[in-house]
């Protein structure tokens, strides 16, 4: 990740440079690229998209089956993880306490990806309209506020081009799964499971 982001950043700067230095702007150095809000909006508009994958992923694999699927939960038994937990030795605190904090935690990675994608969300529309904002003033034309750019069709292109392709990414592996295999990977079947068989 942190190879792939160097290399985001670096050609990003590049980028940006390029069009500046062609519009007679100053050139950005590291680190004024890295407060701008071409890489802030860049980095978070990904962000945002995979943590709404991987919440709604965690939240609609409690409830949804596909047959088949390595992906999916069986469509005929309980699996460990629908059983209710019990306290023992080794239990996480909010499991001992019980309660609203058991009720908490046993939700708490779903939370979490939801709360990362709506941190990333409004990180993504402070740098895109930061990153707008800095290329009007490049061109002499009026600034945008928060509120004009919440229903821009700029801000709303660069959220639903992402989502659009997170979505597919599951769907992909959901269903592909049911027929294709790769040995050794926790993500397939078995490579003589049946093609209807439900994952173990």
């Amino acid at each position: 990740m942190l190879i792939f982001w160097s290399g985001q950043f670096i050609t990003g700067m590049k980028l940006v440079n390029a069009e500046r230095k062609e519009n007679g702007l100053p050139q950005f150095s590291a680190i004024e690229y890295s407060k701008s809000g071409h890489f802030i909006a860049a980095t978070f508009e990904n962000w945002e998209s995979e943590f709404l994958q991987m919440a709604f992923y965690v939240f609609l694999t409690i409830y949804l089956r596909q047959k088949g699927s390595s992906e999916s939960k069986s469509l005929y038994k309980k699996e460990e993880v629908d059983r209710d937990p019990k306290i023992h030795s080794y239990a996480p605190w909010p499991v001992k306490k019980g309660g609203i904090w058991l009720k908490i935690y046993s939700n708490s990675l779903t939370i979490a990806l939801f709360s990362l994608f709506l941190f990333s969300f409004f990180m993504h529309f402070y740098g895109s309209l930061k990153n707008f904002n800095e290329q009007q003033a490049g061109n002499n034309l009026p600034l945008a506020s928060a509120s004009q750019y919440i229903g821009s069709s700029q801000f709303w292109f660069e959220s639903f081009q992402n989502w659009q392709s997170e979505f597919l990414s599951v769907a992909t592996i959901v269903l592909l799964s049911i027929w294709l295999r790769q040995k050794g990977s926790p993500e397939s079947k078995p490579v003589d499971a049946a093609y209807g068989e439900d994952a173990e």
